[in-house]
């Protein structure tokens, strides 16, 4: 029988050589297997060794919260490159973490790679394929024809732009991976590893398989030892994949949150708790926002404004008619803000993250809730780049394949950016001061949503604002409503430094968005789905 060694952290960082390409399980604090990764940095910082590494992170690791996460590798010499799908970000006012200082110092390679399409470089990997054919990314930063995914100029280039039929894709090729730090609540000797307390298990079970494939190995940290082997439907990475247990008794279940069973589903938590959002212009983007959907619709849901509107629903009485799908796994229950984003309470399932991105790629839900931090005059969205302040954003994350196939895309942000005195007063907007910063502009910093491939796969996409609601047709962006007390000259197509064009029908936004009481949300009948084998004939299979 094989037993699977228990080992301290500082062993465990000892297994790893020089050159290593490790593959890092996390998402921010969720799942963050914080303690080998600081073992490695204090290993470094005694020997100088390892060196010149390589890391993969599908989600970022760690945040500016309180786990370090990749900044542990982050001495000078010790990261020569990272391929990340989001990276640790906070507020501006906080210091940039260390990656970032690597990254915009021009002293590592850096690439921002889809979080989905990242996970799926590792099961092709796995299974000796050269790569991923996508059309995630295309159009976007990551097409070679823009940045290529390319963070710095000292990173080179590695997306490539191939055709298949005629028909373009994107070709992420196959990372071999060294190193597996995966994180699971429990391990039994064999090194079988459950997920009772996690938020989500993320992509831990495929970037095992890419470590043990390729013949490298996989650390798994946990929370506690089993004294019995553990039951076989619990077991989510097998043992025969596992070559190093670290125990760490004291790792948080997310950031600021050492464990809170209605995030792994062992409770259901009552609702009631919830803190309503406080009333004000995020409030009213994010109810004309929930206003989009529909009963029984799929959903996703990003960062930003956006992310309130599940609390929208709950004040409207809605809470129990929308699924929400977030891609660090959670299907249905209600999605969590703040420091806990990314894991919901009382979820009906907990996926893998690559099972979810293929959902998300493929389709197979109704509309996603995104934000923006600008809009160029073509419907492009950069949410991913800020070159002033660059840990503001995470980077591009899962938002690349969200949005790629979504049927309905509804982006949510202010109209204009810094300091402004904006207020609300008898169901009407009243902009006293008017933000200095546009934010639909020409041309944005990055393109992470292509507003030419959103028009050219048929898309309907939506632009919601404090002062109006947008919409991307053929001919660009189409002003279609517009909140009271604003002058559509003055405080819209005067505030934009591009052309906007005005609907025939422009419409008032619903006074009671800008009152403090609850609308009377109602939502719509979802329409029907259409099945591809609707207008099939009927034919008997072939013997």
């Amino acid at each position: 029988m094989r037993i699977v060694p228990v080992l301290d952290a500082s062993q465990a960082a000892r297994l790893i050589p020089d050159a290593a390409v490790i593959s890092v399980s996390s998402s921010s604090g969720l799942g963050c297997p914080d303690a080998v990764l600081a073992a490695i940095g204090e290993r470094y910082a005694a020997e100088s060794a390892p060196r010149d590494l390589t890391t993969l992170h599908p989600i970022a690791a760690g945040d500016m919260y309180g786990i370090k996460g990749i900044d542990h590798l982050c001495r000078p010499g010790q990261l020569r490159r990272v391929f990340a799908g989001s990276l640790p970000s906070g507020s501006s006012k906080l210091d940039p973490p260390l990656i970032r200082q690597l990254i915009h110092g021009e002293q590592i390679e850096a690439h921002n790679i889809p979080s989905g399409v990242l996970f799926q470089m590792h099961r092709a990997a796995s299974t000796g394929q050269p790569g991923v054919f996508t059309e995630v990314g295309l159009g976007t930063y990551a097409d070679p024809r823009l940045d290529g995914a390319k963070m710095n100029s000292r990173t080179p280039d590695f997306v490539e732009l191939r055709e298949v039929n005629g028909k373009e894709y994107l070709f992420y090729p196959a990372i071999t991976v060294d190193v597996a730090i995966i994180r699971a609540t429990t391990a039994d000797e064999l090194g079988n590893l459950s997920y009772e307390h996690e938020g989500g298990s993320l992509g831990a079970l495929d970037q095992a398989y890419a470590a043990h494939n390729s013949g490298g190995i996989v650390i798994a940290q946990v929370k506690r030892l089993s004294d019995a082997q553990l039951d076989a439907p619990d077991v989510h990475v097998p043992g025969i994949l596992v070559d190093a247990i670290v125990v760490a008794p004291d790792q948080l279940q997310t950031t600021q949150t050492a464990y809170d069973p209605a995030l792994s589903g062992q409770q259901r938590r009552s609702l009631d708790d919830v803190e309503p959002v406080e009333f004000g212009m995020e409030k009213v983007i994010a109810r004309r926002a929930a206003a989009e959907l529909t009963l029984d619709a799929t959903v996703n849901l990003g960062f930003g404004v956006s992310a309130a509107v599940p609390r929208i629903l709950l004040e409207e009485g809605h809470a129990e008619d929308v699924t929400w799908i977030i891609e660090q796994g959670a299907v249905g229950g209600f999605p969590l803000t703040g420091f806990a984003f990314g894991c919901a309470l009382n979820p009906q399932a907990l996926m893998q993250s690559i099972d979810q991105f293929t959902q998300l790629q493929g389709g197979g839900f109704d509309a996603a809730m995104l934000s923006f931090l600008e809009v160029s005059q073509h419907g492009d969205v950069n949410v991913s780049h800020l070159p002033s302040r660059p840990h503001v954003t995470a980077g591009v994350g899962g938002f690349a394949d969200i949005v790629t196939r979504a049927p309905k895309i509804v982006f949510s942000g202010f109209f204009t950016a810094g300091r402004k005195d904006i207020r609300i007063a008898d169901g009407a907007l009243v902009i006293v001061q008017d933000g200095p910063v546009a934010k639909f502009v020409p041309a944005v910093a990055q393109v992470t949503f292509s507003g030419k491939m959103a028009r050219r796969r048929g898309q309907h996409v939506l632009y919601v604002t404090e002062r109006c609601v947008l919409e991307l047709g053929d001919d660009g962006l189409t002003v279609i409503e517009i909140a009271p007390g604003v002058d559509l000259e003055r405080d819209v197509l005067g505030r934009a430094e591009i052309p906007l064009r005005v609907s025939d029908q422009l419409k008032l936004m619903d006074p009671a968005l800008f009152r403090p009481e609850p609308t009377g949300l109602v939502l719509p009948s979802r329409p029907a789905r259409i099945s591809r084998f609707t207008a099939r004939p009927t034919a008997p299979l072939a013997s």
